[in-house]
């Protein structure tokens, strides 16, 4: 779809449609994208042209307003054509939605116009060596001059860090604050010298184009986001419901692709020869598979309402039961939409699931999402939940 074409529609813009106009687009340069491990430049400039990019803008600064709800919506007909593009896209929203949220009146005066506009593509800059995924904790330190902040800044991975054409950064609030003291900081590329370093050649998730980087410049002082080391209530607020939310539907997505294309084969007599549809054993895979689905979808579904529900009325999101659910929500999602994909193989079978060549991308779903379990550890999630269960002895459920 062109600019011009999303620019003269004559009805309101409905972001699952757009969406849906984009998958071709998404599925046709998927496969060149893997290959290449390069990132998916033609799938975002679709993206740019659609106003997808404003999503999470505020309407009043020219993006569509989009909820959460949205977000996760979007993010699933994306992942139907590319789980990588989905990821990059559902990544930048996370940072849109804390920007639109946390940001200055100046910086958003200045910045959320672009996002809208679909001329700024926000990267994360939140991984640094020696912290172990710890997200709210930093060890560089971010330096203060009169209206100035001092950045300088390495990162080991950074989701289409090449493409980026700006950065929200986490930093140590200062040389003598504790690295618990997490100051978020955006920058425009033109703000920064950055130097990539090569080497991103992953088993999965190769579209993503995860570089390591080195950013190094000086921003206004107007371009910290919240306040002096408040990234832990950023994160809990926002920062980190959106990445689970957008994570889990990007993952659901892309499994519920291959089983469509897997179901429409085996409707087509022409194509379903290598398989008895009368088989108690694959229709009890075909059963389970979607049982998968319906619950991670049952799931998430769950936690966008709660979470909507409590940024609507100012309530706790920090609240045990609901971190619970938000942390269970990515675990559960990561693992039984592996456990899906590994029945999808085993039913699609080596010629149809296993080989490169398959017109089903079973192969690359399954390298893709074994990631899921990997970015930001299950481990992790499951001992925090561990202590929060501790916290909530009534057993409050959503």
């Amino acid at each position: 779809m062109s600019a011009t074409g999303a620019q003269t529609r004559t009805r309101p813009l409905v972001p699952t449609e757009l969406a849906r106009e984009l998958v071709p687009v998404l599925r046709d340069t998927a496969a060149a994208a893997d290959e290449s491990a390069s990132f998916p430049v033609a799938a975002l400039d679709a993206l740019r042209a659609s106003g997808l990019m404003g999503l999470s803008v505020p309407v009043e600064y020219g993006g569509l307003g989009g909820s959460l709800a949205d977000m996760a919506a979007v993010a699933q007909e994306l992942g139907r054509g590319s789980l990588s593009t989905a990821l990059i896209w559902a990544m930048h929203c996370q940072q849109v939605v804390t920007l639109a949220e946390y940001a200055t009146p100046a910086l958003k005066n200045r910045l959320l116009p672009r996002i809208a506009r679909g001329e700024v593509y926000v990267a994360s800059v939140t991984s640094e060596a020696g912290k172990g995924g710890h997200l709210t904790s930093a060890g560089a330190a971010l330096d203060r001059e009169t209206d100035d902040l001092l950045i300088h800044r390495e990162a080991p991975i950074v989701t289409g860090g090449a493409q980026a054409d700006g950065f929200l950064i986490t930093m140590r609030d200062a040389a003598d604050a504790s690295s618990n003291a997490v100051t978020l900081v955006y920058a425009d590329r033109e703000q920064l010298e950055t130097t990539q370093r090569d080497g991103w050649n992953p088993m999965g998730m190769r579209a993503t184009h995860s570089v390591a980087m080195t950013l190094h410049g000086t921003v206004p002082a107007d371009q910290q986001v919240g306040g002096a080391g408040a990234f832990a209530d950023i994160s809990g607020a926002v920062f980190a419901p959106a990445a689970h939310i957008g994570w889990s539907a990007s993952w659901l997505g892309a499994v519920c692709g291959v089983l469509r294309d897997t179901l429409t084969m085996l409707r087509d007599p022409a194509k379903r020869r290598d398989f008895n549809l009368r088989s108690d054993l694959v229709l009890d895979r075909i059963a389970r598979i979607r049982m998968d689905v319906d619950a991670v979808d049952a799931f998430l579904g769950t936690v966008v309402r709660e979470i909507e529900d409590l940024r609507l009325t100012g309530g706790d999101i920090g609240a045990a039961p609901v971190q619970l659910r938000l942390n269970g929500l990515k675990v559960f999602a990561s693992e039984t939409l592996m456990d899906a994909a590994d029945r999808l193989m085993d039913l699609l079978g080596l010629r149809h699931g296993y080989m490169r060549s398959s017109a089903i991308p079973m192969e690359r779903l399954f390298r893709d999402i074994k990631s899921a379990r990997l970015n930001y550890s299950n481990d992790r999630l499951t001992t925090a939940n561990g202590t929060l269960t501790l916290l909530d002895p009534e057993v409050r459920l959503a």
